[in-house]
């Protein structure tokens, strides 16, 4: 008689990944663990999460190597030609390191580097924000010129910015140097990996 093999199915190692995007001053960078399998579009959701932006443009992953993943853009990219759905982290990555844009007018790029390879941890709720400086800039307010001419606009009330800003963005005072890790792992939770 045959007896039947049940295979325990084991949790993957879990990735510490450091995300900054890069030309802000100070500098804005999310740290998160999560699954060594997740796929470029679910990093991507995780990373517009942990920055608080609303998926509502279009976003590249670019490896070492320059092979690019993403969401093709209509006017310059064949349809398929570069895809994140079914490409997972580790296949993308070259040495340590991947950058990711976002927003290709904004051009909010990111440099995403892996930090640490941690064992699994069954209970552990992935993905998870472990750290991290400074506001996420409004989307649509720029780029780096712009975000840098609306932390200025918003410091000061006799900017003649100021108010539409202030209407604009939905908040009286704007303080870059804000992060709360709790308001990222709520929206974290949202992702099913």
């Amino acid at each position: 008689m045959a007896t039947k093999v049940h295979r325990i199915k084991t949790s993957p190692a879990i990735l510490q990944l450091h995300i900054e995007l890069r030309g802000t001053k100070p500098k804005v960078w999310r740290r998160v663990l999560l699954p060594e399998t997740i796929t470029l579009l679910k990093l991507h959701l995780v990373i517009q999460a942990a920055f608080g932006w609303s998926h509502s443009h279009l976003h590249e992953f670019i490896a070492g190597d320059g092979e690019r993943y993403g969401t093709p853009d209509p006017l310059y990219d064949d349809p398929g030609s570069i895809t994140s759905e079914s490409t997972r982290l580790t296949t993308a990555l070259n040495r340590s390191t991947l950058s990711y844009v976002y927003d290709f007018g904004d051009h909010w790029d990111h440099r995403i580097k892996v930090e640490k390879k941690l064992a699994p941890d069954p209970l552990l709720p992935l993905p998870f924000c472990v750290g991290g400086a400074c506001a996420t800039p409004p989307e649509d307010c720029g780029g780096i010129p712009g975000y840098a001419d609306f932390v200025q606009a918003m410091a000061n009330p006799e900017d003649p910015e100021h108010e539409n800003l202030t209407e604009w963005i939905g908040v009286e005072t704007w303080n870059p140097k804000a992060f709360d890790s709790t308001e990222v792992n709520d929206r974290l939770t949202a992702i099913k990996l």
